[in-house]
Formats: C-alpha cells, structure tokens, sequence
C-alpha cells in the first residue's frame, strides 16, 4: 500500500512550494508580521521540508524588523510597516539572514483595530524574491474575523511563492 503525504492532502499549496523548491534545488525562508509564523507553519507541515525550508523569523514590533531584517527605520516611519518598501526589505531580509535561495516577506492589518482609511483592516503586502526575480502584491480582505484573514494572507503568501517558483 502506497503510503499518502497527508500535507499534500491537507495543504496542496505548502506541498507544491515543497515539489517546486527541491525541483529547483532552491532553499527558502520566511519574514512574518501579519500572520505570525503561520506560512512558516504551513511550509515546515510539508514532510521533508526540512531539505529546504531553512528558516522564518516572525518580526511583529518593528524594532525586531529593523534588527533582524535589516529594515530601514527610515522607511518605517515614511511609509509605515504596512507597506510594500517593508515587504520588500522583510523579504530581502529573510533571504539574507538565512542564506536562502527564496525569501517571502508579509505584512499587514489583521485587525478587527489598526486600521485606517488609507491602511484598511485586511490590507496585507506580500513580497517574494528569487534568484530570478521579485514580485510584490497588495490585496485587501475586509471580510471576516482576525483568524479568517490571517489564514486567507498565508493563503496569498503560498500562492505568490509558488507563482514565483513556476516561471
């Protein structure tokens, strides 16, 4: 009987960032605010994932992205945590802490306070960085509770990895 991947099953989008990583020979590693270690998680859920899973860092306070990710202090008070130049650096910074080949970086308002007119509850930047490339999205999700967002943004985050991974 054949054994079964039960995160294949369970988290097909961990699991094909885990195929396409080890097809690639590419190392990742994750910088997390907004979703707190949950993509890191998702990630490490995968059997095998430590072949190329190196590491995360949830950064909350932006004390700890400046000193752990290198952020630009300079950036986080022009700009804001919430914002794509953060996700960027958050994303760099995990690639460079860890010497991965791929880093991911997200950040955003998980609410239900915090949010503003121009920085809404559900706002999320993600950013992903490849030897090849670099992408960063922006999406809102209002809708629902603190849980339901912080899931659907990890739901973002692997889908964004592996976007990348496939070109």
């Amino acid at each position: 009987m054949a054994e079964v991947n039960h995160a294949a099953v369970d988290d097909p989008l961990a699991a094909e960032a885990g195929r396409l990583a080890r097809e690639r020979a590419w190392t990742l590693a994750t910088a997390e605010s907004c979703t707190g270690g949950l993509v890191a998680h998702r990630l490490t859920g995968v059997s095998g994932s430590s072949a190329y899973v190196l590491g995360g860092v949830v950064a909350y306070a932006n004390a700890a992205k400046v000193a752990l990710l290198g952020v630009c202090e300079a950036d986080l008070a022009a700009v804001g945590a919430v914002s794509e130049t953060v996700a960027c650096q958050m994303a760099e910074g995990a690639r460079r802490a860890f010497g991965a080949d791929v880093g991911l970086g997200i950040t955003g308002i998980m609410g239900p306070d915090g949010g503003t007119l121009e920085k809404p509850v559900g706002l999320v930047y993600i950013a992903g960085v490849t030897p090849e490339r670099s992408e960063v999205r922006r999406f809102v999700r209002g809708e629902g509770d603190r849980a339901g967002r912080t899931r659907s943004s990890s739901e973002e985050a692997l889908r964004l990895l592996v976007d990348l991974m496939r070109r």
